[in-house]
């Protein structure tokens, strides 16, 4: 127990302040004179290299109340204030940063705090009453709320402001606590909490005034450093279970890599051969999403593709619950880095996230956590989609909406788990809506099951649970409603998607996929739309082992449960019509109902197996768990090797194997050395020949190549057809694109008459056109054909023949428009 020698000690860390420190000094020094207090100042010089030292020493000479600390070298925020805090005397100890971001005057506050019985009492700029004055630009705010996020994951739940520069201890608490500190930077604030937090102090957050300082000493790195230290703190204190969860996700992290390690060997060239053209169209929304952002136009939409009618970017999936986020990566790295991260990181954290959910949730061993969760995050369908398709595989969210079902159950915090339900379906609907009808439908048919197995626990769960829905739909109306009602009725929206029957085969669901370690690719090929739809290809030994263990467990109504959502999504998976082995059996599926349901008619019927992914990996978690508390009983050796023996049979043909890569072809130096600005006006576009599609969707690269910079006609996206505006994929198709595309799919130049040379001036005027390119292609003899036909001759420029279409004359714009 330290001697107090005053009522309260400043610690003030200082690097590189001179400009700034003395008014800071000065303010506070003139507020405690005028406190009713003994007091002190501490500034702790963190081996500043400009004259920050004689600043803080001639204010030391005027007010011999500051005292001065001199660190030799620079060693971080988190270590200059555990210095400056073990050489105070005070009864309370005030930590203040050097900007006076929190006015001194706020000090009132947090006294009052602490005089309440806290041990400390924190400036918080998230509780209610904070003032924020100035803010921070906007990808500051963003990376900061992404790490309070994890750190109230990981380290201190409970506080949602932890780096605020203002924060006041008990004194002697607080010399106790930083002796046990040992982070010397940025995450020191994290580190003295959460030790608080473990020797059962209080804590307390107290709204503050604030506003953000130029010249702020926080680099955008130091975001990553803090990180580190963030995970340093949770493995110090928390044990065995931070260090199991983080242990599991490494080996997530490096299982996604493995699997993405051809994409990986440069991702700036590489391009996922079977994902046919998503990899061109992802990156576009990528790289499109950054693009609005920076120039504050619409993130839902956006004309850069099938100029001029444009495209509903909210009606396509465009993910902008990552894709705004990683902007700033996008803008610095390019969208091929951001597509590499997306696929990469998505599988890990969403094997992760069903980790802790069923390790808290489900079972007691964390290795039956584990094996539960890989299967989730590595099963069959999701590496399907691993080629292509980052809104069916990036799902980390629906395990703690799953997580928040259960908390409501316990009927526990009803407001605030229905709140914060609400927050993560309104944050999967900017993820990926199809993926939450398809987990919504999932846990419907949970708990209807459930409910009928155990109907005393259903009675008990009821009212919480409506209770918790009510809010969470008024939170997620809030939220998203402006944004879905844009996506339903906003231009280039439609009614329902186009894609006609696309059920699975009952033999899909024994077979093994493409990209399995059993699979047989011709075999999955015959079975399947493509390789990015091979949505069941379980094999039959896992089959086999998941009715064993419904067998062997049917007893758990969890269980029973389980497999009930596995035998109504499979069902549901094969479609409007049973085929059987490829034979049509004329028997209606389940499915014939439920598509006719709003929203279900746009859902491709195969991908319901997704559902019965999470519910395989849960009955896999459950059995482990089973067999090993059953090991503690019976000799230990012979029970696990049985058990990964059984394991091995069933999940071993499944496991994925690396997904195929291959180099793009180079962009043509007429798109990335800028040459086509000298053809193409502002606000006109740009023909491909022929226009991207599903079947090439190259030219959106090269569009992005150029810096977004032009439009392109037609495209591949999702958008209105008819007058029923039927959702389809591309824009409906006009004379000139037809011809260019029979030209591209049959390799023969289309008889050309005066009709089509009609229709294409009418065309380009209708595009808006400056300019038509036709860049190296395998059937580039017969393209330039048609559109010499088309358009007379043209010129060879930077790697592509050009037609310049600026003079071309213009027909009427009313008929152009028809």
């Amino acid at each position: 127990m330290n001697r107090h020698h005053v009522d309260l000690s400043v610690v003030i860390p200082a690097y590189n302040e001179e400009r700034r420190l003395a008014h800071t000094l000065t303010r506070v020094a003139s507020y405690l004179r005028a406190c009713p207090l003994s007091w002190e100042v501490v500034v702790v010089d963190d081996g500043s290299a400009d004259a920050t030292g004689d600043v803080a020493a001639a204010a030391a000479r005027k007010e011999p109340r500051v005292r001065t600390l001199r660190l030799p070298v620079n060693r971080g925020k988190g270590r200059a204030v555990r210095e400056g805090v073990l050489v105070t005397t005070g009864r309370q100890v005030l930590v203040c940063d050097a900007d006076l971001a929190t006015p001194i005057e706020e000090l009132a506050g947090l006294r009052e705090a602490l005089a309440d019985g806290a041990d400390a009492a924190i400036g918080s700029r998230a509780a209610p009453g904070a003032r924020i004055e100035a803010r921070q630009v906007w990808f500051r705010e963003l990376l900061g709320a992404l790490a309070n996020v994890l750190i109230r994951l990981l380290v201190v739940p409970g506080i949602a402001d932890t780096q605020c520069g203002f924060k006041l201890f008990d004194g002697d608490k607080a010399r106790r606590a930083f002796r046990r500190c040992g982070v010397d930077g940025w995450g020191a604030d994290v580190e003295i909490l959460r030790v608080f937090a473990e020797h059962g102090w209080r804590v307390r957050e107290v709204p503050v005034r604030w506003a953000h300082q130029p010249d702020s000493k926080v680099r955008p790195h130091q975001y990553l450093v803090t990180l580190g230290e963030v995970l340093r703190v949770g493995l110090r204190y928390q044990g065995g279970g931070f260090a199991r969860t983080a242990g599991v996700s490494a080996v997530f992290l490096a299982l996604s890599v493995v699997l993405y390690v051809h994409l990986w060997a440069d991702p700036w060239t590489r391009y996922l051969t079977d994902g046919g053209q998503d990899q061109n169209q992802w990156e576009w929304f990528f790289a499109v999403t950054a693009h609005n952002l920076v120039n504050l136009d619409n993130p839902l939409f956006t004309t850069l593709q099938n100029h001029p009618s444009g495209v509903n970017l909210m009606a396509n999936t465009v993910m902008l619950g990552v894709s705004i986020p990683l902007a700033p990566l996008t803008l610095a790295l390019g969208p091929s880095i951001t597509w590499a991260v997306v696929l990469t990181a998505g599988l890990a954290l969403t094997g992760t996230a069903w980790y802790v959910l069923f390790a808290r949730h489900l079972v007691g061993s964390w290795q039956a956590a584990a094996i539960g969760a890989g299967f989730c995050a590595f099963a069959p369908p999701v590496i399907s989609h691993a080629n292509a398709h980052p809104n069916l595989v990036v799902l980390f969210v629906i395990p703690l909406i799953v997580r928040r079902f259960l908390l409501l159950c316990r009927r526990e915090h009803v407001v605030r788990d229905g709140i914060v339900l609400g927050l993560l379906v309104s944050y999967q609907v900017y993820l990926g809506e199809e993926a939450l009808l398809l987990a919504a439908t999932g846990l419907t048919v949970f708990a209807v099951a459930y409910a009928l197995l155990s109907p005393e626990s259903a009675r008990a769960a009821y009212r919480p649970l409506t209770a918790g829905l009510a809010l969470a739909a008024t939170t997620v109306l809030a939220l998203t409603g402006a944004a879905l009602l844009f996506q339903f009725s906003g231009p280039q929206s439609y009614a329902s998607l186009i894609h006609g029957p696309a059920g699975n085969d009952v033999r899909a669901l024994v077979e093994h996929a493409a990209r399995s370690l059993a699979g047989d690719a011709d075999v999955a090929a015959g079975l399947s739309m493509n390789t990015t739809e091979q949505n069941a290809f379980f094999g039959w030994p896992l089959l086999v082992l998941t009715v064993g263990v419904v067998v062997w467990l049917r007893r758990r109504a969890v269980v029973l449960a389980l497999a009930a959502v596995i035998a109504v999504s499979a069902c549901f998976s094969l479609g409007p019509e049973i085929v059987f082995y490829g034979r049509h059996t004329g028997i209606p599926g389940p499915w014939y109902f439920l598509s006719r349901l709003p929203l279900f008619e746009s859902v491709v019927e195969s991908r319901f197996t997704m559902v019965c992914v999470p519910a395989v990996g849960a009955l896999l978690a459950i059995a482990a768990d089973h067999a090993l508390a059953a090991a503690a009983s019976l000799p230990r050796g012979p029970v696990r090797v049985l058990l990964c023996l059984v394991l091995a049979e069933a999940l071993l043909p499944i496991a994925p194997t690396p997904i195929a890569a291959a180099d793009r072809p180079q962009v043509p130096a007429f798109f990335t050395d800028g040459v086509w600005r000298q053809y193409v006006r502002p606000g006109r576009s740009v023909v491909t020949a022929p226009p991207p599609d599903t079947v090439d969707a190259t030219p959106l690269h090269w569009q992005v190549a150029a810096g977004l910079d032009f439009p392109l006609v037609e495209g591949y996206f999702a958008g209105p057809y008819g007058p029923e505006r039927q959702g389809t994929y591309g824009a409906p198709p006009r004379t000139t694109s037809t011809l260019l595309r029979e030209a591209r799919d049959t390799g023969e130049v289309p008889q050309v008459t005066e009709e089509h040379r009609r229709a294409a001036r009418e065309d380009l005027a209708f595009w808006r056109a400056d300019a038509v390119v036709l860049a190296p292609h395998q059937r580039q003899a017969v393209l330039r054909a048609t559109l010499t036909a088309l358009l007379g001759p043209s010129r060879q420029v930077a790697g592509v023949w050009l037609w310049d279409v600026r003079n071309i004359v213009q027909p009427d714009p009313a008929r152009a428009l028809s």
